[in-house]
Protein backbone atom coordinates (compact mmCIF):
# COMPACT_ATOMS: atom_id res chain seq x y z
CA UNK A 1 0.00 0.00 0.00
CA UNK A 2 1.35 3.27 -0.83
CA UNK A 3 1.51 6.36 1.07
CA UNK A 4 -0.97 8.02 -0.82
CA UNK A 5 -3.67 5.08 0.02
CA UNK A 6 -2.15 5.34 3.44
CA UNK A 7 -2.95 9.01 3.89
CA UNK A 8 -6.46 8.71 1.83
CA UNK A 9 -7.28 5.79 5.16
CA UNK A 10 -6.31 8.00 7.47
CA UNK A 11 -8.17 10.95 6.17
CA UNK A 12 -11.67 8.98 5.82
CA UNK A 13 -10.81 7.78 9.17
CA UNK A 14 -10.73 11.23 10.79
CA UNK A 15 -13.68 12.31 8.86
CA UNK A 16 -15.81 9.95 9.89
CA UNK A 17 -14.32 10.98 13.52
CA UNK A 18 -15.34 14.48 12.96
CA UNK A 19 -18.94 13.22 11.52
CA UNK A 20 -19.72 10.98 14.97
CA UNK A 21 -18.61 13.85 17.33
CA UNK A 22 -20.87 16.16 15.36
CA UNK A 23 -23.73 14.32 15.05
CA UNK A 24 -22.78 13.58 19.03
CA UNK A 25 -23.09 17.24 20.23
CA UNK A 26 -25.94 17.80 17.75
CA UNK A 27 -28.16 14.71 19.74
CA UNK A 28 -27.27 16.34 22.87
CA UNK A 29 -28.53 19.55 22.38
CA UNK A 30 -31.40 18.39 21.11
CA UNK A 31 -31.80 15.93 23.72
CA UNK A 32 -31.20 18.02 26.16
CA UNK A 33 -33.30 21.08 24.75
CA UNK A 34 -29.85 23.05 24.57
CA UNK A 35 -29.70 23.45 28.35
CA UNK A 36 -25.76 24.40 29.58
CA UNK A 37 -24.00 22.72 32.42
CA UNK A 38 -25.77 19.97 34.64
CA UNK A 39 -29.84 19.00 33.83
CA UNK A 40 -31.83 18.41 36.53
CA UNK A 41 -34.03 15.63 36.22
CA UNK A 42 -37.24 15.23 38.64
CA UNK A 43 -38.78 11.92 39.00
CA UNK A 44 -41.63 11.57 41.52
CA UNK A 45 -42.02 7.81 43.24
CA UNK A 46 -44.82 7.20 46.14
CA UNK A 47 -43.48 6.67 48.79
CA UNK A 48 -45.69 4.50 51.79
CA UNK A 49 -44.84 5.24 55.40
CA UNK A 50 -46.05 2.80 58.09
CA UNK A 51 -48.43 4.41 60.13
CA UNK A 52 -49.13 7.45 57.83
CA UNK A 53 -48.84 11.26 58.63
CA UNK A 54 -47.77 10.17 62.05
CA UNK A 55 -45.30 8.41 61.50
CA UNK A 56 -43.85 10.14 58.91
CA UNK A 57 -43.12 13.26 60.37
CA UNK A 58 -41.86 11.25 63.74
CA UNK A 59 -39.50 9.88 61.16
CA UNK A 60 -38.42 13.48 59.81
CA UNK A 61 -37.74 14.51 63.64
CA UNK A 62 -34.29 14.37 64.52
CA UNK A 63 -33.21 11.51 67.39
CA UNK A 64 -33.03 12.68 71.48
CA UNK A 65 -28.90 11.85 71.70
CA UNK A 66 -28.72 10.14 75.51
CA UNK A 67 -26.16 11.60 77.65
CA UNK A 68 -22.16 10.70 76.77
CA UNK A 69 -21.49 10.55 80.24
CA UNK A 70 -22.22 7.36 81.27
CA UNK A 71 -20.62 5.59 77.98
CA UNK A 72 -17.16 7.83 79.12
CA UNK A 73 -16.38 5.93 82.48
CA UNK A 74 -16.37 2.92 80.16
CA UNK A 75 -14.80 4.13 77.08
CA UNK A 76 -11.88 2.68 75.32
CA UNK A 77 -9.08 5.07 74.36
CA UNK A 78 -7.06 3.06 72.47
CA UNK A 79 -10.26 3.03 70.22
CA UNK A 80 -10.72 6.51 70.03
CA UNK A 81 -7.00 7.04 68.91
CA UNK A 82 -7.91 4.67 66.17
CA UNK A 83 -11.01 6.52 64.94
CA UNK A 84 -9.21 9.95 65.22
CA UNK A 85 -8.00 9.00 61.66
CA UNK A 86 -11.10 9.49 60.54
CA UNK A 87 -10.49 13.24 61.39
CA UNK A 88 -6.60 13.20 60.83
CA UNK A 89 -7.25 14.51 57.07
CA UNK A 90 -8.13 17.54 58.35
CA UNK A 91 -7.33 18.67 61.59
CA UNK A 92 -3.96 17.72 63.92
CA UNK A 93 -4.04 16.67 67.74
CA UNK A 94 -0.53 17.84 69.05
CA UNK A 95 0.42 20.45 70.89
CA UNK A 96 1.18 23.23 68.88
CA UNK A 97 0.36 21.46 65.77
CA UNK A 98 -0.71 23.23 62.19
CA UNK A 99 -4.20 23.98 60.56
CA UNK A 100 -4.74 22.32 58.10
CA UNK A 101 -8.58 22.52 56.33
CA UNK A 102 -9.80 22.56 60.13
CA UNK A 103 -8.31 23.85 63.26
CA UNK A 104 -5.75 21.78 65.85
CA UNK A 105 -7.95 19.59 68.35
CA UNK A 106 -5.40 19.86 70.93
CA UNK A 107 -7.41 21.10 74.38
CA UNK A 108 -10.66 20.80 71.98
CA UNK A 109 -12.48 19.21 75.38
CA UNK A 110 -13.15 21.80 77.87
CA UNK A 111 -12.13 24.80 75.50
CA UNK A 112 -14.05 27.79 74.46
CA UNK A 113 -15.80 27.38 70.99
CA UNK A 114 -13.46 28.62 67.86
CA UNK A 115 -10.51 27.84 70.16
CA UNK A 116 -7.79 28.50 67.14
CA UNK A 117 -7.43 32.45 67.13
CA UNK A 118 -6.57 33.08 63.51
CA UNK A 119 -8.57 30.81 62.28
CA UNK A 120 -11.14 31.13 59.31
CA UNK A 121 -14.52 29.72 61.21
CA UNK A 122 -18.12 29.67 59.21
CA UNK A 123 -20.23 32.68 61.13
CA UNK A 124 -21.90 30.00 62.82
CA UNK A 125 -18.97 28.13 64.59
CA UNK A 126 -17.77 31.94 65.15
CA UNK A 127 -20.90 33.25 66.82
CA UNK A 128 -21.04 29.99 69.38
CA UNK A 129 -21.02 30.63 72.50
CA UNK A 130 -19.30 28.26 75.37
CA UNK A 131 -16.87 25.69 75.94
CA UNK A 132 -17.06 21.89 74.10
CA UNK A 133 -17.94 19.91 76.86
CA UNK A 134 -18.20 16.12 76.52
CA UNK A 135 -22.27 17.18 75.88
CA UNK A 136 -22.07 19.82 73.17
CA UNK A 137 -18.89 17.70 71.71
CA UNK A 138 -21.03 14.10 71.66
CA UNK A 139 -24.14 15.99 69.96
CA UNK A 140 -21.67 17.78 67.44
CA UNK A 141 -20.03 14.77 66.59
CA UNK A 142 -23.11 13.07 66.15
CA UNK A 143 -24.62 15.89 63.85
CA UNK A 144 -22.15 18.57 63.03
CA UNK A 145 -24.60 20.54 60.65
CA UNK A 146 -27.29 20.03 62.78
CA UNK A 147 -25.56 21.86 65.74
CA UNK A 148 -23.79 24.24 63.81
CA UNK A 149 -25.94 25.47 60.61
CA UNK A 150 -23.97 26.63 57.90
CA UNK A 151 -20.50 24.75 59.46
CA UNK A 152 -17.63 24.56 56.66
CA UNK A 153 -17.15 21.15 58.39
CA UNK A 154 -18.44 18.29 55.58
CA UNK A 155 -17.95 15.13 57.72
CA UNK A 156 -20.99 13.35 58.24
CA UNK A 157 -20.67 12.92 61.76
CA UNK A 158 -20.70 9.42 63.82
CA UNK A 159 -23.40 7.59 64.69
CA UNK A 160 -22.64 4.93 66.97
CA UNK A 161 -22.44 6.40 70.87
CA UNK A 162 -19.72 4.35 71.98
CA UNK A 163 -17.54 5.37 69.35
CA UNK A 164 -18.30 9.26 69.82
CA UNK A 165 -17.42 8.18 73.67
CA UNK A 166 -14.35 6.39 72.94
CA UNK A 167 -12.80 9.45 70.70
CA UNK A 168 -14.22 12.07 73.50
CA UNK A 169 -12.08 10.16 75.64
CA UNK A 170 -9.07 10.06 73.52
CA UNK A 171 -9.66 13.80 72.35
CA UNK A 172 -9.62 14.26 76.35
CA UNK A 173 -6.20 13.36 77.01
CA UNK A 174 -4.35 15.56 74.24
CA UNK A 175 -5.00 18.51 76.78
CA UNK A 176 -2.46 20.17 78.97
CA UNK A 177 -5.39 20.03 81.50
CA UNK A 178 -7.44 17.07 80.64
CA UNK A 179 -11.22 17.02 82.07
CA UNK A 180 -12.28 14.40 85.01
CA UNK A 181 -14.23 11.75 82.98
CA UNK A 182 -18.37 12.21 84.65
CA UNK A 183 -19.00 9.56 86.82
CA UNK A 184 -21.28 6.80 86.09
Amino acid sequence: MSSADLNKVFGAGLIALLFAVTIGIFINKVWDGGHHGPVERHYAYPVEVAGGAQAATAAAAPEELAPVAALLASADVAAGKKLSSRCAACHSFEKGGATKIGPNLWGVVGGKTAHVDGFSYSSGMAGMAGTWDFETLNAFLANPKGVVPGTKMTFAGITKAQDRAALLAWLNQQSDSPLALPAN
